[in-house]
């Protein structure tokens, strides 16, 4: 019991259980599940197609931190893949002989790899300032959450483009075997990376670098290589969740596409289990993270409450899982409730 209270992933899954049964309690219809014309709906099911471009940022997010780095542009480049894949998508309804078919601007296929392969290079540009040039990762990609969202306006224009092409629809709204298609995006993506991880000397290689970059280097891993690619792998992750999110809303929003979703990614990393001081990682915890964050956001709106307290709560959750993550924190609270009585100890 001890050895399994000490498991990494115990309290982040109390934490999703505990936020599950109040929306339970106050939602008697929460755990409901329907199937209707061959899909399963209910709020559970809501809130993991929901949470599905938000989890896979976490993931790319967690190998980043995994290095001792930090990602905030990961918003910028969901903006600049969506932005990207709506204009060129875009799409009309053009009817032939009574006969209605839906045309884009450009092949579906192109878009969709025009916009992953700008999101790849976002992260290698990350990845280089980081690996190569020596830019703390903050700063690094500061520059690109800045730059990239006025690149995102500049593709839109400025506007929200509006998405016709009804079989792009299918990515972040399309059901697949009675789920959401994105649930199968999201777990092809995590099943992907866990055997990378664990089958693979990749995951080590990446803790090694993220304890001691030099030490690593000195054994002979390519720690600067291997930071360039987790970048990558980050910014490719940023541009699927881009996809789902102006597939699901059949649009693409320069200025707030992404918003906020760095903060997220970070938070949920951070309720995994991962050490913002790298190393340690867990992308099982990340997942778990997100989803505590999803229905965290879905109780909050079912509950009624001000949209304004989702962020002050969130805020709250990450000062408050960063203050237990600064050793210093630590080791002051711990003086502070070891330190004997004045009067006891002249006694």
């Amino acid at each position: 019991m001890n050895s399994l209270m000490k498991h990494r992933l115990v309290w982040p899954i109390v934490t999703l259980v505990l936020l599950l049964a109040i929306n339970a309690t106050f939602n008697p219809q929460f755990l409901h599940l329907s199937w209707r014309d061959g899909h399963l709906y209910g709020s559970l099911i809501d809130i993991l197609n929901r949470a599905a471009p938000l989890v896979l940022v976490s993931l790319g997010m967690t190998l980043v931190i995994a290095t001792r780095g930090i990602d905030i542009s990961v918003g910028a480049v969901v903006a600049i893949s969506a932005a990207l894949a709506a204009w060129m998508i875009g799409g009309t309804l053009v009817v032939n002989d009574g006969v209605a078919t839906h045309v884009s601007r450009f092949p579906m296929p192109v878009a969709i790899a025009a916009a992953l392969g700008v999101a790849l290079v976002c992260g290698v540009w990350n990845g280089f300032l980081v690996a190569k040039v020596g830019m703390q990762p903050i700063i690094a990609t500061l520059i690109l959450m800045v730059a990239g969202r006025g690149i995102a306006q500049l593709i839109t224009n400025g506007q929200i483009i509006t998405i016709y092409y009804g079989p792009y629809f299918f990515i972040g709204s399309g059901y697949l075997l009675g789920l959401p298609f994105s649930v199968f995006i999201v777990a092809a993506v995590y099943l992907l990376v866990s055997l990378a991880m664990s089958r693979t000397a990749l995951g080590l290689f990446i803790q090694s670098v993220g304890i001691n970059p030099a030490a690593a280097r000195v054994a002979g891993v390519k720690a600067r290589s291997i930071t360039v690619w987790v970048y990558a792998f980050c910014g490719v992750c940023a541009g699927v969740a881009g996809l789902l999110i102006s597939s699901n809303v059949k649009s693409a929003d320069g200025n707030n596409a992404g918003q906020l979703l760095e903060l997220d990614a970070i938070l949920a990393v951070t309720l995994g289990g991962t050490l913002l001081t790298g190393g340690r990682f867990s992308l099982a915890g990340s997942v778990i993270g997100a989803l505590i964050i999803q229905t965290l956001t879905y109780a909050i709106y079912s509950l009624g409450v001000p949209p304004e307290v989702n962020l002050v709560v969130k805020a709250a959750v990450v000062f408050a899982v960063m203050l237990l993550q600064s050793a210093e924190f630590r080791a002051s609270l711990r003086q502070l409730v070891q330190r004997p009585p004045v009067g006891g100890a002249s006694a």
